[in-house]
């Protein structure tokens, strides 16, 4: 019976990934299958009857997905013996599984994403507890830090702390290595043991001040705080010496709070108070002039969009207009100026009136929806359609607005500002032109929304869009004369 070569693969350290990224990708090409790999770290002796990795095969190719690479990242620091024999194995696994690392069921797949996610609690863990000391005989201010990771995430934490300590020279000292920062670069040295710990510097004394100081007592609960401040690192912690006394007295301290005199609110609760309490427009009492609308509008509860804006956006124009144009809901610009269609929706739209002959000044413009809906994509706000709910909500005062202005047409731009003013769902391209008349005899036409012509992008479609949008202002125009 023929015996399997196995082959003895030595790596530099632990948590080098670079070098078991080499090492496996030299195995997987020359088709080692993961059963015959003997992992090794550091100096110890090659295992009897091994070989040497065996080098790839000449026209061998093989890609591993981005995902998996990033797993293996993570699960190379921890502490479990099997981690390199999973790694590999998953990686074999993957030519005829192109898809595996998604299949979290998988028995190898859910035990690297459980390594992964004990690694990164580790990190969080290491980012929370901490505690930096002073080295008080170092001519230049110099502090150290002892600490016990659960995985060997130390360089992977110490990121943080450069961008938080910056200007500052520190190192972390752990039993696996130790991290160094002289405010230019990030060096390693071997790891260390608890008595090359610095002793406590004063400081100390002014954090625990600190830390009793922001206790609340009426939030204590014990058992939670055991589980995201776990006792095996209260070692590290200056505050943990205070921590039994001030639990202890915490029920005391709650009792006094209550039955403690109501002090005067902030300035800033007073505003939080304002803005979340009911006012009159919420009892459906109509207005009685624009004006009235435009001063209720901001303090309007009607739906949630107003906890996100800047400000509601009131209608414009003349208080008796034949034409009133309603569009969607305000933009950025509409939302940060308190005027509707002043940003590039708006720009086309007044060329396009020009062009009609149209003055804007001739219409009310307003918009369905008067606060601006949006979801933040890091420093932009991207605009979010109204729901169906927001709409209904807020048709209260598009019909209050059209009640005062009486126009003898309604010009909707685009679906949601269609189904604003008729009540119903509407599809533009159907029923694009004349829709239909209101119950107080308004005509109602339907046309796009001018931002519908921005987002063309081929200009021989775009210059058509727009003629076509120019003639159906002109033809509301003279539908309203």
């Amino acid at each position: 019976m023929a015996v399997r070569a196995m082959f003895d693969v030595p790596l530099p350290s632990e948590t080098d990934f670079e070098a078991w990224r080499a090492m496996a990708r030299r195995l997987r090409l020359a088709d080692v299958p993961p059963e015959a790999v003997i992992w090794r770290v550091g100096e110890s002796g090659r295992p009897l009857f091994s070989e040497p990795p065996p080098e790839p095969k000449p026209d061998a190719a093989f890609t591993a997905p981005r995902a998996f690479m990033e797993l293996a990242r993570d699960v190379l620091m921890h502490r479990a013996p099997g981690r390199l024999d999973l790694l590999y194995r998953l990686l074999w696994r993957l030519k005829a599984e192109p898809r595996l690392i998604e299949i979290v069921t998988d028995p190898d797949v859910d035990a690297a994403l459980m390594m992964r996610k004990a690694v990164q609690q580790a990190i969080h863990k290491m980012h929370a507890f901490v505690r930096f000391r002073r080295l008080e005989d170092e001519a230049e201010e110099t502090y150290v830090a002892w600490f016990e990771p659960p995985h060997r995430v130390a360089l992977a934490a110490a990121d943080r702390f450069v961008q938080r300590m910056a200007n500052l020279r520190f190192s972390i000292l752990t039993p696996d290595v130790c991290v160094h920062w002289d405010r230019a670069a990030l060096t390693t040295s071997p790891g260390v043991d608890a008595a090359c710990a610095p002793a406590e510097d004063a400081l100390e004394d002014d954090w625990r001040t600190y830390f009793a100081s922001v206790f609340n007592p009426a939030r204590v609960n014990a058992g939670l705080m055991a589980q995201h401040m776990p006792r095996a690192y209260w070692r590290n912690l200056p505050e943990a010496r205070i921590i039994p006394d001030l639990v202890s007295q915490a029920q005391g301290r709650t009792d006094s709070m209550v039955h403690a005199n109501p002090t005067t609110p902030s300035h800033r609760a007073r505003r939080i108070a304002e803005r979340t309490a009911p006012i009159p427009s919420d009892t459906g009492a109509a207005p009685e002039s624009l004006a009235a609308i435009a001063a209720a509008l901001n303090p309007c509860r009607r739906c949630d969009l107003w906890r996100d804006a800047t400000q509601a956006v009131p209608g414009e124009g003349p208080a008796q207009a034949a034409l009133m144009l309603v569009g969607e809901q305000p933009g950025d610009q509409e939302d940060l100026a308190g005027h509707p269609f002043v940003g590039p929706a708006g720009e086309m739209l007044n060329r396009a009136l020009a062009d009609a002959g149209a003055p804007r000044e001739a219409f009310y413009v307003t918009n369905a929806v008067k606060h601006f809906k949006h979801e933040q994509r890091g420093k932009r706000r991207m605009h979010k359609t109204p729901n169906a709910g927001e709409v209904k909500a807020c048709r209260w005062w598009l019909d209050n607005e059209r009640r005062l202005v009486g126009p003898k047409v309604v010009v909707a731009l685009g679906a949601t500002a269609s189904a604003a003013v008729l009540g119903r769902p509407v599809s533009v391209t159907r029923e694009r032109g004349e829709a239909g008349t209101l119950a107080d005899g308004a005509r109602v036409f339907v046309t796009v929304h001018p931002s519908y012509l921005l987002r063309i992008p081929d200009a021989a479609d775009k210059a058509a869009a727009y003629q076509a949008f120019v003639a159906d202002l002109k033809a509301a125009y003279a539908l309203a004369r």
